[in-house]
């Protein structure tokens, strides 16, 4: 049988476009229309949410997985990209997400080849079973860069 699990968030409008946000994890924080759209610089936008929302949820499900498949994680670090197409009748939708993970794990005594692979695997787990990604209609393509310490 299914299991459901429920989120919360509150906002405020503070005038202008700008707002209020908390989550119910806790953080609270300003944000804002993004200075292109007659928001504010400097604090989260909408935009700024979703993307992000991607890239960390895609971190969290590559943690879980190189847990799984036992590799020797050093560092992960990623920069994402929301490619956001805005129509002649002015309706948006991001098309694209692309992340740049950069990736650093420990070889020991395994061939590079097979953490290579492994590495792979837990990339296309990570996708595969992200919440995030799995309920917007975005393109997703990761692009790693991978250093494998000896």
């Amino acid at each position: 049988m299914s299991q459901t699990a429920t989120y919360y968030t509150k906002v405020t409008w503070k005038g202008d476009h700008r707002g209020y946000l908390v989550m119910g994890n806790g953080p609270e924080m300003d944000f804002s229309a993004p200075p292109d759209a007659q928001g504010l610089s400097g604090v989260l936008t909408p935009e700024d949410a979703f993307v992000a929302a991607v890239n960390t949820c895609i971190m969290m499900m590559f943690l879980w997985s190189c847990e799984r498949l036992k590799l020797e994680l050093l560092s992960y670090e990623c920069q994402a990209e929301g490619i956001k197409i805005i129509e002649l009748d002015h309706t948006e939708i991001f098309s694209e997400i692309n992340l740049f993970p950069q990736i650093r794990v420990v070889a020991k005594d395994e061939a590079i080849g097979s953490i290579e692979a492994r590495i792979g695997r837990a990339l296309k787990s990570a996708q595969k079973y992200s919440l995030v990604a799995n309920s917007i209609k975005s393109q997703i393509t990761i692009e790693p860069t991978i250093e494998i310490i000896k």
